[in-house]
């Protein structure tokens, strides 16, 4: 592998923990460092970090939250 690629991962604990999970992007990377931004796109999406996967986590907890008001509402009543 590259220094300077190593180096950058050396930086990213996460991408070093996906690389471990996932070993065939270490392949991929020691023979074309280019690709790169491709790994750091999959590990986004691996951890759940994509803004698309933030937004749904988020509608997933104010929908729990409405349920939880109502319940609420409906042992007042």
């Amino acid at each position: 592998m590259q220094p300077g690629v190593y180096q950058y991962l050396n930086n990213r604990p996460d991408l070093i923990n996906f690389i471990r999970q996932n070993p065939k992007w270490y392949r991929k990377i020691t023979r074309d460092p280019g690709v790169l931004p491709n790994m750091e796109e999959e590990a986004k999406y691996f951890f759940g970090k994509t803004t698309s996967q933030k937004m749904e986590r988020m509608t997933n907890q104010l929908q729990m939250v409405q349920m939880l008001m109502q319940m609420a509402q409906a042992m007042k009543e």
